[in-house]
């Protein structure tokens, strides 16, 4: 019983993670907003936890400022690499739209995180 909860795990990985690995978010702690704020869908379902498990296979609908992407998961990754590695990651399922103009609600929520790393930035200078 053990083997299989540890092969299980294996197989999955955090979605916060995932979307970090593949370079659709610029940080982990950004991924994990995308997640809480609903903008991540899963299989059809929100996924509001960071936590929620990816597989291999599985459909993620994410609602970027200037436009959605449905992306098809073809590996997990181990660590964050270059874009060329993190591509490899994920198929696209519907072709590129036309972008848009950001909702209001994400200029707030990538404003917080301009601050936040302004704030690191001016610390590490010192």
């Amino acid at each position: 019983m053990k083997g299989d909860v540890l092969q299980s795990q294996a197989l999955t990985l955090r979605l916060d993670k995932w979307l970090w690995f593949a370079r659709l978010a610029r940080t982990r702690s950004l991924a994990a907003r995308f997640c809480a704020s609903g903008c991540v869908l899963v299989g059809g379902h929100a996924a509001t936890k960071p936590h929620h498990p990816v597989r291999v296979g599985d459909v993620i609908a994410v609602d970027l400022p200037q436009y959605r992407r449905v992306l098809i998961v073809r590996a997990l990754g181990e660590r964050r690499g270059p874009a060329i590695t993190a591509r490899l990651l994920y198929e696209e399922a519907t072709p590129p739209e036309t972008p848009r103009a950001p909702a209001p609600a994400w200029i707030s929520l990538f404003a917080e995180e301009e601050e936040t790393r302004g704030d690191q930035r001016a610390t590490q200078n010192l």
